[in-house]
């Protein structure tokens, strides 16, 4: 699977900035066509089908073509905190995920890297390093060639979808043509296949849409649900995040809203719910805390009971692969 010619003129994301990542050029995501990580470990905090029993084995991507304003993974979406990893180093650690326990291997923030994480997933498949279902985590901002390019390669789709609303669009995240891009990546991952669910409870293939809840904007949390409901309920769970904390990041000049969700928003947003018939997907308590935030100058960037740090960017392996555990 060679698609590497495509970072010579970058068209992957709908940004479409068309600079030569292969001559070391950096996209709006802030990267070359280098696939750079930042973490690598066995995450608890997903939502249950993805969590299991093991956890879900996350790869923490650097860059981000969003550059959201109150991004908690700041520190490696847009502050440049990660390494380059070659094929060989990326199958390693794909297998101490999977030795770990690992339900399956979770990419985070991934999108602007697709063609050489589908390269490095095709050498680490061939070389036996992983035999997990690939969950793709994303920020919904796709095109839906890459999506097409992926098919084969993912069986979890993960996407965000941030809102629906082009003014709050440009207003929170400066891309006015987030919603429709967003709109057709999303139903372009609803034909990629039937969710399977296995026995024990586990997401093995399918769409789950995440939105995260934001405080003020509960107008655009109707429209996302009003559209799940009508165009990819019962072929998509959707999972309600209801964790915004205010996140001042150094340099940041965007507005961000200064609290958390309160009582009579997370009561209308059951009331929507309820209206719009969704009832396949999660619902997070609110939980506005900073305590819960990550920093990924520490080895474990996360609270000890949300995650296990098994690969760090500064370090390399914390933890080397064992033939314990393992699914």
């Amino acid at each position: 699977m060679n698609f590497l010619n495509t970072y010579e003129s970058c068209r992957l994301c709908p940004h479409e900035c068309g600079v030569n990542r292969n001559a070391g050029e950096l996209g709006l995501c802030g990267e070359d066509a280098s696939l750079r990580i930042a973490l690598a470990g066995l995450h608890y905090g997903e939502e249950p089908p993805l969590t299991g029993n093991g956890g879900s084995g996350t790869i923490f991507i650097s860059g981000c073509a969003m550059a959201c304003p109150f991004c908690q993974n700041h520190q490696i979406s847009r502050k440049g905190m990660g390494r380059p990893v070659f094929a060989d180093e990326f199958a390693a650690i794909c297998t101490a995920l999977q030795l770990a326990g690992a339900e399956n291997i979770n990419l985070i923030t991934p999108s602007h890297a697709a063609l050489r994480i589908a390269e490095y997933l095709d050498f680490s498949r061939q070389a036996g390093a992983v035999n997990l279902p690939v969950a793709w985590n994303s920020s919904g901002f796709e095109s839906v060639s890459t999506i097409e390019r992926l098919k084969d390669v993912v069986s979890i789709w993960l996407p965000d979808l941030k809102t629906l609303n082009r003014e709050a669009a440009a207003r929170r995240y400066g891309i006015s043509g987030y919603p429709p891009a967003a709109a057709r990546a999303i139903l372009a991952m609803a034909d990629t296949g039937d969710t399977i669910i296995d026995t024990d409870g586990r997401l093995r293939r399918g769409l789950m849409v995440r939105h995260l809840v934001l405080p003020g904007e509960m107008d655009s949390t109707r429209e996302v649900l009003e559209w799940f409901a009508r165009y990819i309920g019962g072929k998509a769970a959707l999972s309600l995040m209801l964790q915004y904390t205010p996140v001042h990041i150094p340099g940041e000049k965007r507005a961000i809203p200064g609290r958390g969700i309160n009582k009579r928003e997370y009561n209308l947003l059951m009331r929507w719910v309820e209206e719009f018939g969704i009832d396949d997907g999660y619902i997070q308590e609110p939980n506005s805390s900073m305590e819960w935030l990550p920093n990924f100058n520490r080895v474990n960037p996360f609270d000890s009971r949300l995650s296990r740090t098994l690969w760090h960017w500064g370090r390399g392996f914390i933890e080397e692969p064992s033939t314990d555990g393992g699914n």
